[in-house]
């Protein structure tokens, strides 16, 4: 069985293998523009995942003026399927503080099951963002 390990960034090199991943996820894969992929990195709480020691996957949390924002949730395709972004999940919601009442995100559609099976809601339309279907999503606590 492989260990798999969701850490919360802390060096400088995790922070850079979580860029790395992302931009393999989001520029190369979906054609994101690299411009938006990369915003608001200094206030954002990082993740990364890793399967023995090899990074797989990232995500991150930061506050905004709505509440608590999970973002960037990315697993590099050869880690697809491994219950890296169940990991992710459930340690980002974990590190949350105590006053995180209102918690969203911006799901793409064929992530919705995921965030669901935490207790996510779906809320509003969906909504193109960076060139890809997305639906908002909040768990209320």
């Amino acid at each position: 069985m492989q260990a798999l390990q969701v850490t919360k960034i802390t060096t400088q090199l995790q922070l850079e293998q979580a860029f790395l991943i992302r931009r393999t996820v989001f520029v190369e894969e979906q054609n994101c523009p690299p411009e938006l992929e990369l915003a608001d990195e200094e206030e954002s709480t990082h993740f990364l995942a890793t399967i023995d020691h090899n990074p797989c996957g990232t995500c991150r949390w930061r506050k905004t003026d709505k509440g608590y924002k999970l973002e960037r949730f990315a697993v590099l395709k050869e880690f697809r399927g491994k219950r890296v972004g169940q990991a992710l999940l459930s340690a980002v919601l974990n590190d949350l503080p105590v006053d995180a009442t209102y918690i969203y995100l911006n799901s793409q559609l064929d992530a919705v099951g995921l965030y669901t099976k935490f207790g996510f809601t779906v809320e509003g339309d969906q909504f193109e963002e960076a060139g890809i279907q997305h639906l908002k999503m909040v768990k209320k606590a």
